[in-house]
């Protein structure tokens, strides 16, 4: 009797390989069922590279759409507007997301104590939905935007896993806001699209959110941050520094064509971060500090806007207006300390809790009082103490990567400077903008949990950081 041949057992088909696949073909198939059209059969060609650039790039997809959803960029440009990029940018981010997550296993999610409390805030706004005095308003709000901003914000603290990551976010957000601040710039020369004949815009015919001048201060002063870092840090490399030093003065000019008294303050603050750290002499700081905020103030001619110019003695009309929004939203939180009024409840509550009632509902135009009228006492309490949070959790990582003997890879350090800087000066302009429930501070957030869950896992190869 001879023995047979041992034969080796075969292994396990992974069949993941061929699941998105197979979803893929019938998603078409089921398209061409309903849509015949010949233009289909290139989008089938294309698809397969499409798909593999896809599952290749989940990061890039993910910050161009955030990039796309914030800069507003196709509204800056409406050449690209019907081209529907946002909603194909979700599509394609919230897939890649998906497949990495749930089938292939590449990404691995860590959790850190910010997550933890900035988690608890948005539990606190879901909740709040169904106890909105405007259910439909909050629920429109969160259904368009914000729950895309929750999603993104985990998948940039996710995603952001490699020094190429955060060089890669530095550059895109710097040269957004370029292009961003170019057109204003143009939009100004031009007279386009002006408030009260001198404050620029961008895209107010189209009803664009840019379209207020506050808003596009914001937009305009979150990459000023990044534009500084690259052009002051070392070993960035001389293209990036190039970008750095074309855009700074660009989005300097553009923040101040805004005449906006919260972006300006943003600004200056982001400045007086780099100066601070650079100059040995603090009593020097100080000094120049001073000067060049009466000479912005100056240049950015607030004395000569229609609203809250030296026209108006006293309190002038735009202070006025916020103080009177102000005690609305106090009044809001009042009335209900636990949830508030809802999400992006407060423009149609105004009437209801202003003691200055004009004919128009007027916007909160701060951060702090809008987060208390929409979540109430509770939910500020836990934004605040994630924004202390994150402040820490910035500056101790920014000490560490300088304190650290080995030379640390300088995308790293620019951008740990960068999202420390705009951390304080997004804080700081927060008294005066509305930012609670936008997407920079939640950027930020992002970025300061992968800074920090990098230098962790990467200098310092310390896993009580993450589960």
């Amino acid at each position: 009797m001879t023995d047979k041949p041992l034969t080796s057992i075969p292994e396990k088909p992974n069949t993941r390989v061929w699941l998105f696949p197979l979803l893929a073909i019938s998603a078409l198939s089921l398209v061409w069922y309903f849509l015949p059209h010949p233009a289909l059969i290139v989008v089938i060609g294309i698809m397969p590279f499409a798909l593999l650039f896809t599952l290749k790039q989940p990061f890039l997809l993910v910050l161009c759409f955030v990039i796309f959803s914030f800069f507003r960029i196709h509204e800056v440009f409406p050449q690209i507007y019907n081209f529907k990029i946002p909603l194909l940018l979700s599509m394609a981010s919230l897939g890649a997301l998906f497949w990495h997550l749930a089938l292939s296993a590449k990404i691995t999610p860590y959790w850190r104590p910010e997550l933890s409390a900035i988690s608890l805030f948005f539990l606190l706004v879901i909740i709040g939905l169904p106890l909105a005095s405007n259910r439909a308003v909050a629920i429109a709000y969160f259904s368009a935007i914000y729950w895309k901003i929750i999603v993104m914000t985990f998948a940039i603290a996710w995603l952001s896993r490699r020094a190429q990551d955060f060089a890669l976010a530095s550059r895109l957000i710097t040269l957004s806001g370029l292009l961003v601040g170019i057109v204003a710039l143009s939009n100004k020369a031009q007279g386009i699209g002006l408030v009260e004949e001198t404050r620029v815009t961008i895209g107010r015919a189209i009803g664009s959110v840019l379209g207020d001048p506050n808003d596009l201060a914001l937009v305009l002063m979150f990459p000023v941050a990044f534009a500084l870092s690259l052009m002051l840090s070392k070993g960035v490399g001389r293209l990036n520094t190039a970008l750095g030093l074309i855009s700074t003065p660009i989005l300097f000019f553009a923040v101040i064509a805004t005449q906006s008294r919260g972006g300006l303050l943003g600004i200056m603050s982001i400045y007086a971060v780099f100066a601070y750290r650079r100059m040995a002499s603090k009593m020097l700081f100080f000094g120049l500090g001073g000067a060049a905020s009466m000479l912005v103030f100056l240049l950015a001619g607030i004395s000569e806007r229609s609203s809250g110019g030296a026209a108006e003695g006293g309190i002038d009309q735009s202070a006025m207006g916020r103080l009177y929004a102000w005690e609305a939203a106090t009044g809001m939180a009042q009335h209900n300390p636990l949830s508030g009024v809802g999400l992006n409840n407060f423009y149609s509550n105004y009437f209801y809790y202003s003691q200055h009632w004009d004919g128009l509902n007027h916007a909160v135009h701060s951060t702090w009082f809008g987060v208390l009228a929409e979540t109430g006492f509770l939910g500020l309490s836990v934004f605040l103490a994630t924004i202390g949070l994150l402040i820490k959790t910035a500056l101790q990582t920014l000490k560490r990567i300088e304190a650290h003997p080995l030379p640390v890879d300088p995308a790293i350090h620019a951008t740990a400077q960068a999202v420390l800087a705009g951390l304080l000066g997004t804080v700081i302009s927060a008294t005066f903008l509305t930012q609670g429930f936008t997407w920079p501070i939640y950027i930020l957030l992002a970025l300061v949990v992968a800074l920090a869950q990098w230098v962790d896992t990467h200098l310092f190869d310390s896993p009580s950081s993450s589960d």
